[in-house]
């Protein structure tokens, strides 16, 4: 990222601003100091991404980034889609542009599960409405699945999956019905499970676990 900011790397001929822009494997040309280099060896990361940390290559509020915790000796990745700020859990990476468009394409329907802690009890009725949808600025949202995972006297675990990918989606629709969310935690993408991946660490996906996701992907 450094020889980015200054000014060294090209991209197809033109001075490299971004340090988050996709490239196209076999496609683009990419010089360091007018030296062209090799393409770089297809990388899948997953990390367990803590809460408070946002998921940027800089902030101009100097908070800490995914970029900042990512182990050192990588090529370039990019984040698969994202998670704000107060949001934790499964993050992929990768410097495959192909495959993570079509991760984070609408139309892929890939399923994503996420445990959330809310500020009440969570019953019938509840899980219910988040099934069948509700209005948040004048948008339908829902959820594919909603269950409960534990139950409380004054709050609960439930399980929500999304199969689109819709901004915020899992407050917006808690928000709209008077939930307070306490904890929102992505634990899979698919058949990609976070597993026991400690918090704020990385690991490279399996290659039966990369043929899992693909499979369901219909690729």
């Amino acid at each position: 990222m450094e020889l980015i900011r200054a000014g060294r790397v090209r991209l197809n001929g033109a001075v490299a601003r971004n340090p988050e822009a996709a490239t196209r494997f076999g496609r683009d040309r990419i010089e360091v100091d007018g030296k062209r280099i090799g393409e770089s060896a297809r990388v899948y990361l997953v990390m367990n991404k803590p809460r408070g940390v946002v998921t940027t290559t800089e902030d101009e509020q100097g908070r800490e980034t995914v970029y900042g915790i990512l182990p050192e000796g990588l090529p370039w990745v990019g984040p698969v889609g994202r998670l704000d700020k107060a949001s934790e859990g499964l993050l992929l990476f990768t410097n495959d542009s192909e495959w993570a468009a079509r991760v984070t394409a609408p139309e892929t329907h890939l399923d994503k599960t996420y445990h959330v802690q809310i500020g009440v009890r969570a019953n019938d009725e509840l899980l219910r409405a988040l099934e069948e949808g509700v209005r948040h600025d004048g948008e339908l949202l829902k959820a594919k699945r909603a269950s409960a995972l534990r139950r409380g006297e004054k709050n609960a675990w439930i399980a929500i999956v999304l199969d689109e990918g819709k901004n915020r989606q899992i407050r917006r629709m808690l928000e709209a019905l008077g939930v307070e969310v306490l904890r929102l935690v992505r634990v899979a993408i698919g058949p990609l499970e976070l597993g026991t991946l400690a918090k704020g660490a990385t690991r490279k996906i399996t290659s039966a676990e990369k043929r899992a996701l693909d499979a369901v992907m219909g690729s």
